[in-house]
C-alpha cells in the first residue's frame, strides 16, 4: 500500500544542533550515513548531554566541512564546523576553542566529543535523572503525571539504563525518527497559533501523506516502511520533551510553548515513530513510500505494554535518554 513521498531527508552532525537537509542519503544497520557522530559532553557530569539539559545548544547549527566517507562511524568521524549564535564559526579541528565557546555559550564545562567506538561501552555511559529533571526535561509541571514511556522494549530500557545513547550512535533511543505532514497538519489544526515547522522536532526522515490526516504513522507500528532503494521497521511512537518548544535562532523558529501542550494535549505526548533499518540502502527525495502490516499485529512482544510499577519506574528513570536529541 503506497502511502505518500519522501519530503525531506535530514541528518544532524552534532547531536541538539540544527542539522543539514539532504536530497539523499544512505542507511546502514547504524544509522542514517554520518547522523550524529559529534555530541557535547557535559565533563562534571561525566556524560554526554543534550539540549533538554542545554537548550542553549539549539542556537547552533553543525555542518560537514567536507562529505564524511562511507565508512563513517564510530571511531572513524568527519569533522564539523559549528556555527554559534553569536555568527561565529569554529571547527572541531580547533578543539580549545570549539570548547571555549561552548562552555561559554551554555554556562557549564563542556566538550565537543566525537563517536566513541563500539569496544569504548565506558564512554557511552550516562546519568540516571531524577523526577525533577524529567519534569524540567518534559516541560510537565508538578501536579501533572510525568510520561509514560512503557512503550519501550525491555531490551531497550535496560540498554538505557546504563547508557546515555545507545552503543554505535549518539542518537537518544533508535537510528531513525520519521514523521508525517499528517502529524503536523493535524497538530496545527489543534492549535491554529502554533508553529508546527519541521524542523523543531529533528526528524530524519519526512513522508508526504498528501491527503491523509490524523497521527497516520502511529498506525504503523511493527510494519515495514519501503522505498525503492531500502526500508525501515517500525517501532514505537516517539514521546516529545520540552525541546520543540525552544528558540531555534538559526532556523528563525521563536520560543512557542503552544506547541508542546498540543502535543499532548491531543496526541498523548507522541508524534512521529521511532524505526531501525531493515533493509540497507538509498533514500531519495521524492521516493514512493509503501508500508507492509506487520504479520501478526500481536508481533510487538518486545514491547513492555502496560508493565507493573517496577517497570514504569524503569521507565521513567531512563525517560531523557529516549527522545529526538
Amino acid at each position: 500500500m503506497v502511502i505518500g513521498t519522501i519530503a525531506e531527508l535530514w541528518r544532524y552532525p552534532v547531536k541538539s544542533m540544527g542539522g543539514e537537509q539532504l536530497p539523499e542519503a544512505h542507511i546502514a544497520e547504524r544509522a542514517l550515513r554520518a547522523d550524529r557522530l559529534w555530541a557535547v559532553r557535559d565533563l562534571e557530569l561525566g556524560a554526554v548531554t543534550t539540549a533538554r539539559r542545554l537548550p542553549s545548544l539549539l542556537g547552533c547549527s553543525a555542518r560537514f566541512v567536507a562529505e564524511p566517507p562511507a565508512d563513517a562511524g564510530p571511531g572513524n568521524v568527519a569533522d564539523v564546523a559549528v556555527t554559534f549564535p553569536d555568527g561565529a564559526t569554529v571547527t572541531s579541528t580547533d578543539s580549545e576553542r570549539m570548547d571555549a565557546k561552548l562552555s561559554e555559550l551554555t554556562g557549564k564545562n563542556v566538550s565537543l566529543v566525537s563517536l566513541p567506538p563500539t569496544s569504548d561501552k565506558g564512554a557511552y555511559r550516562g546519568v540516571r535523572p531524577n523526577n525533577a529533571d524529567i519534569r524540567r526535561q518534559f516541560a510537565i509541571e508538578d501536579a501533572d503525571e510525568l510520561p509514560d514511556l512503557s512503550m519501550f522494549p525491555l531490551r531497550k530500557l535496560a540498554e538505557l539504563a546504563l547508557f546515555a545513547t545507545p552503543v554505535g550512535i549518539f542518537a537518544d533511543a533508535y537510528p531513525l525518527h520519521v514523521l508525517t505532514t499528517a502529524s503536523l497538519a493535524t497538530m496545527a489544526g489543534h492549535e491554529p497559533n502554533g508553529n508546527f515547522d519541521t524542523r523543531r522536532f529533528r526528524p530524519n526522515v519526512v513522508i508526504d501523506t498528501t491527503a491523509a490526516d490524523g497521527l497516520v504513522e502511529q498506525g504503523w507500528l511493527g510494519g515495514i516502511l519501503r522505498a525503492p532503494g531500502a526500508a525501515i521497521r517500525v517501532e514505537i511512537p516517539t514521546v516529545r520533551c520540552s525541546m520543540p518548544l525552544r528558540e531555534q535562532q538559526h532556523y528563525g523558529l521563536d520560543a512557542d510553548p503552544s506547541v508542546v501542550r498540543a502535543v499532548s494535549r491531543h496526541a498523548d505526548r507522541c508524534l512521529g515513530v521511532y524505526a531501525d533499518v531493515e533493509e540497507s540502502g538509498r533514500l531519495r527525495q521524492g521516493d514512493s513510500v509503501s508500508f507492509e502490516p506487520p504479520a501478526a499485529r500481536g508481533g510487538l512482544e518486545s514491547t513492555v505494554g502496560r508493565p507493573a510499577g517496577r517497570l514504569k519506574r524503569n521507565a521513567l528513570r531512563a525517560g531523557n535518554r529516549v527522545l529526538p536529541g
